[in-house]
């Protein structure tokens, strides 16, 4: 099958093959990770695939296997957390701060955002943040400044008040 072929024939079979999958799998979010990443594996061996030897059932396979998969990563970590006594929904569950913050977060624009991530929870540095988004160390400054100033307004006076270096590491959340 050639690259024409297949991006017809994807653009043909990924949307039933994922309404088939979150039949199966119960999550529609699930079935489009896994018909996605088998529709990957089947482009990697794309040359090997025959329309006429069914490749959408392969996809389907795949998929369900990489469900099953996912499944019983899941299921083992769950067990593994009971058995240590802690309750594996309230362990692999956002704190309310988090989802605050992600909730705050989604309220600034997405360049403040972007820096406010960098800074404050992937522990970069301003200058680390300018390299990385291309932007002078003077704006990632301001976009800090004004980021927190948007964030302590929809979070609460006290939210940022712990945090008042922007040369130095981030508090965690």
């Amino acid at each position: 099958m050639d690259e024409a072929d297949f991006d017809e024939w994807y653009a043909a079979a990924a949307p039933r093959l994922v309404g088939q999958l979150t039949a199966m799998l119960g999550s529609f979010a699930e079935a489009q990770d896994c018909v996605q990443e088998a529709f990957v594996r089947a482009w990697l061996h794309r040359s090997e695939l025959d329309v006429d030897r069914s490749p959408e059932a392969w996809v389907r396979r795949t998929a369900w296997r990489i469900g099953v998969s996912r499944w019983r990563a899941t299921a083992a970590a769950m067990r593994a957390y009971s058995r240590r006594g802690v309750d594996p929904v309230a362990a692999l569950a956002p704190s309310e701060d988090r989802a605050a913050l992600v909730a705050a977060l989604r309220t600034i624009n997405a360049d403040q955002r972007r820096t406010i991530v960098l800074h404050h929870l992937c522990d970069l540095s301003v200058d680390e943040v300018a390299r990385e988004t291309g932007a002078p160390t003077g704006t990632v400054k301001a976009r800090l400044a004004r980021g927190r100033e948007a964030l302590a307004r929809v979070l609460g006076p006290d939210a940022g008040a712990a945090d008042d270096d922007t040369h130095g590491k981030a508090h965690h959340v």
